[in-house]
């Protein structure tokens, strides 16, 4: 899935302002403007559009997770895994939104795409690990869409 689909994907999920969006993305320590962040959420064939890197995803689901759970001092803040996988802002947003096992099936239930338990914890191993598997754009897009029908109603 590409980033921007992604970002444009958290913008409606949250229902906030392209500059609400850059303030997030601020807390994780990001300088990324609100005219940058309108140049990712533009459709491709728009004028102005800029293609979101892995980075600019990152930072603003990194500012996310501080935005709704607050900064925690006590750890070292994690380095970026780039390039970012599916299994990685799946990871993220289930930290950011504060979901348990429970949770994840109900919101991908809702979005008429179920997991077994096993194939939902093979989404949250490393890669390498024999029972490790990459999470699709398909079912990445069924999580945003279930966790939007969950936050907005």
């Amino acid at each position: 899935m590409l980033p921007n689909d992604t970002l444009r994907s958290l913008r409606y999920l949250l229902d906030i302002t392209d500059a609400e969006l850059a303030a997030i993305a601020q807390l994780a320590d990001a300088n990324i403007s609100t005219e940058a962040i309108a140049a990712y959420l533009r459709n491709d064939d728009e004028e102005g559009f800029q293609p979101c890197s892995d980075e600019v995803l990152a930072d603003v689901l990194d500012g996310l997770i501080v935005h709704r759970r607050g900064r925690d001092d006590s750890r070292a803040p994690q380095p970026l895994e780039l390039p970012l996988s599916n299994n990685t802002i799946l990871k993220k947003l289930r930290v950011a939104f504060e979901l348990k096992e429970e949770d994840m099936h109900a919101i991908l239930d809702a979005a008429e795409f179920p997991l077994s338990k096993p194939e939902l914890s093979a989404l949250f191993r490393k890669p390498g690990h024999h029972n490790y598997r990459p999470c699709g754009d398909q079912l990445l897009r069924k999580f945003l869409k279930g966790l939007t029908l969950r936050q907005r109603g």
